[in-house]
């Protein structure tokens, strides 16, 4: 039971993080016109895919502790963001800009349950994890 367990929780947080990753790079070119002098909202977008895509590949070749645990940083930091720049108009920060859109759409809430989704299944193999790391010390 626990391998299979195991095997499902690493099957839903990679597959949050390719939505995840799909949709920052779908959108991506959207950002582009929002930037500072330093970076744009386009490249960030990037970088958030490019991680999810790291992060997912490195769960599913060894998930364990470190991997989930990175999992479920880059998943609810990318969830919290999501939410927050929706909610709140927190302007430009340093070399961020302003990345406020008060607005729900379809690839953005599309990219919301993706990280939901990533969000558990990391929870759910960190437990499963820890766990597992227990009963062998």
């Amino acid at each position: 039971m626990g391998v299979i367990l195991k095997w499902a929780l690493v099957a839903i947080t990679v597959i949050g993080l390719a939505v995840d990753a799909y949709t920052h790079f779908d959108l991506a070119s959207l950002y582009a016109f929002n930037k500072t002098s330093v970076v744009s909202e386009s490249t960030l977008f990037r970088v958030e895919a490019v991680l999810a895509i790291l992060v997912g590949i490195a769960v599913l070749i060894r998930p364990n502790v470190f991997t989930a645990g990175a999992a479920f940083l880059v998943a609810a930091g990318g969830l919290a963001l999501l939410v927050l720049y929706r909610y709140v108009d927190v302007g430009k920060i340093g070399p961020i800009p302003n990345m406020y859109e008060p607005i729900w759409f379809k690839e953005k809430t599309i990219s919301a349950l993706g990280e939901v989704a990533a969000v558990v299944g990391a929870l759910g193999l960190l437990l499963v994890s820890f766990r597992t790391s227990r009963r062998r010390v």
